[in-house]
């Protein structure tokens, strides 16, 4: 039976600290996306109903039995266009589905995560792509992963400044986006830095942190800065060196690999290039959440990468992930919950990671 966690109305004292037994049954009603009856309740703080349905990540959304489809098909290599197409929608209502998707999927990924276990480490690269043109406006994406589980800890994209040969054509490019966009920042050292940050909430346990990098002269200072001078372990290995099996960054190279397979956004000869960069980081964490509670770890695996870390007790599917809104932080309802419970609660009661 579910019971309400909270009133879902700002205004009302039961929102940010609820006392069980407020919330009153007021009924219920049909939808015909729904095989039963969704009830309602009645907050005897501020006298407003709502539903159940007020508390799914699918709220107001016109075919929400399409949004687990959706996912799995953008997660797994094809374009906003292509799975309109197939789903039958437009590209327009394909295009917002993904974009409320994905903002809730980045809040997930940060609710589910908890401390990692002891001997946790972690490999850190960037990878370049670009948005609207190659030539005149590349991106660089920092990727931060813990190399055992494969677990894909934070991924965003960040301005670079263009480099290479400058042929005349491609100044005329430059000066003409210069003039309708402003000069090019170069965020990859903010962007880098702030990846790594959040692999630093993630070892507040750990005494000693190991983070495996190529010999890129300004990891060495980022990983001080976000670790800790004292505290981070840190390894380089040549960038040179074939990516094969027995190169020591074979984990984050592989995921690298993985990422531009499954998002055409990343692929380096595609039309499904991300026209914004936004849009590319609201795909970088369909692709994590994907990777790390969908996805087995390796194809010999029947776990997760999460639940190899002790964040998930078993693989997640689709419709699970999209289940329950995640805009309150952990006191969120858990994907997995039976009764509402919120993900502290359900991690406390299963001893899973917090």
């Amino acid at each position: 039976m579910f019971q309400p966690p909270r009133c879902p109305y700002r205004g009302c004292p039961q929102h940010l600290d609820p006392r069980p037994g407020t919330f009153h049954a007021h009924g219920h009603y049909s939808a015909l996306c729904r095989p039963h009856p969704i009830p309602r309740f009645r907050c005897t703080a501020c006298r407003r109903t709502f539903s159940r349905q007020t508390f799914r990540a699918d709220y107001h959304d016109h075919r929400p039995d399409l949004n687990a489809r959706l996912f799995l098909s953008l997660a797994t290599g094809l374009g906003l266009r292509q799975s309109a197409r197939n789903l039958g929608l437009s590209l327009r209502c394909c295009e917002l589905k993904f974009r409320k998707i994905a903002r809730h999927l980045r809040r997930l990924n940060l609710n589910l995560r908890g401390l990692l276990p002891a001997g946790s480490s972690f490999q850190f690269d960037e990878l370049e792509t670009f948005e609207g043109r190659r030539n005149t406006r590349p991106l660089s994406v920092p990727v931060l992963i813990e190399r055992d589980s494969r677990f894909v800890v934070w991924a965003e994209s960040a301005t670079i400044r263009p480099r290479g040969k400058m042929t005349q054509a491609r100044r005329r490019a430059l000066e003409r986006d210069e003039k309708r966009l402003g000069k090019r920042r170069d965020q990859s050292r903010s962007r880098a830095l702030r990846t790594l940050k959040r692999g630093a909430e993630l070892t507040r346990n750990l005494g000693r942190v190991v983070l495996e990098t190529d010999k890129k002269s300004s990891y060495v200072q980022l990983a001080r800065k976000a670790f800790g001078e004292r505290r981070v372990v840190h390894r380089t290995t040549s960038s040179r060196l074939p990516r094969t099996i027995d190169n020591p960054l074979f984990a984050i190279n592989q995921t690298e690999a993985i990422a531009r397979d499954l998002m055409g956004r990343l692929r380096r000869q595609s039309w499904l290039a991300s026209k914004k960069r936004r849009y590319l980081d609201l795909a970088l964490q369909v692709f994590a959440s994907y990777r790390n509670y969908v996805r087995r770890r390796f194809n010999t695996d029947r776990c997760s990468a999460a639940e190899r870390l002790g964040f998930a007790p078993r693989r997640l599917s689709g419709y699970e992930l999209i289940s329950w809104r995640q805009d309150w932080g952990r006191a969120s309802i858990h994907p997995l919950a039976g009764q509402s419970e919120s993900i502290e609660m359900w991690n406390a009661m299963r001893g899973c990671a917090a």
